[in-house]
């Protein structure tokens, strides 16, 4: 194989970018109190298709958020990356969901991980991502943004 190159067909030394826009979703219900390397009911974040993650050369993810489909109290969210088998997740970021009454009159504040276009989430080849709760709740709904490379 030419130096330039690599087993993933990317030119060494080239500035690498994502390639396609990326959106994914998770919906937690059951609390995790495990921070271990094996959380209980950690959900992985999935396309559209509620079948594929991270596409298999990872991603860079600007924003990664949740609502409450219901009334809810506060409670930690949790992500974890993980392999792609799902068998080692590593907690590695959390963000308070604020208390909150569902009501048609009302905004909801969404909880935000805090990753922008100045400081992104790098998922690397194989990598996956998953969102846990503090607190048991009749749903919340993650979504992470960016691109795929």
């Amino acid at each position: 194989m030419p130096l330039d190159t690599n087993a993933a067909g990317i030119q060494v030394n080239s500035l690498v970018t994502p390639q396609t826009p990326l959106a994914l979703t998770a919906v937690v219900t059951t609390a995790n109190t495990n921070y271990t390397d094996t959380p209980t009911n950690a959900v992985q974040f999935l396309q559209s298709d509620a079948a594929t993650g991270i596409p298999a050369r990872g991603a860079r993810l600007t924003k990664v958020t949740a609502l409450a489909r219901a009334t809810t109290t506060a409670t930690e969210l949790q992500l974890f990356v993980g392999n792609a088998a799902g068998t080692v997740k590593r907690f590695i970021k959390s963000a308070l969901m604020p208390a909150y009454t569902v009501a048609q009159t009302t905004k909801q504040t969404e909880a935000d991980f805090g990753f922008s276009d100045a400081s992104p989430l790098i998922l690397a080849a194989g990598e996956q991502l998953w969102l846990a709760t503090g607190v048991t709740n009749t749903g919340i709904v993650g979504r992470a943004e960016g691109g795929a490379y």
